[in-house]
């Protein structure tokens, strides 16, 4: 039983922290708050090139935490399915992660993409990922 009696609260936590530790493990970082950044930034990016209907399957196989950090600020009337590129989609996140020194671009994204493919049934990867742009697509590795 939890302290507070707030088990689920307790089971997110740590899911989450199980998460960060695992990303940063593939990512080879020091820092769990850069892994939980990049982790946040890379979910709200790939978040905006997702179907309303395909983000709600997805997002409910998330940490109650992670899924709320990718939902963050997010108003889906403004924020239309946006059709970029992938080189835009890596200059986004990497806008995002200046002032973490360990973050080295592309193959970082892709590992969390790799967690991502752990952590996610197969069959729902595959469907995010047959909706992506194609050149997006190319950056995750299929499961």
């Amino acid at each position: 039983m939890s302290a507070q009696g707030l088990e689920v609260i307790d089971h997110t936590v740590s899911l989450t922290h199980e998460w960060i530790n695992e990303l940063c493990g593939r990512l080879d970082w020091s820092s769990q708050r850069s892994g939980l950044r990049l982790l946040r930034v890379s979910l709200q990016h790939l978040r905006d090139h997702m179907r309303v209907d395909e983000l709600a399957q997805f997002s409910a196989q998330l940490p109650l935490l992670i899924r709320s950090m990718m939902f963050e600020g997010w108003v889906p009337k403004n924020t239309p399915i946006k059709e970029r590129k992938a080189a835009d989609f890596l200059n986004a996140i990497s806008q995002q992660m200046t002032t973490a020194e360990e973050f080295r671009g592309d193959a970082d994204i892709r590992c969390v993409f790799e967690l991502l493919n752990a952590r996610i049934s197969a069959g729902e990867i595959e469907d995010i990922r047959s909706n992506l742009p194609a050149d997006i697509r190319e950056l995750w590795p299929a499961p």
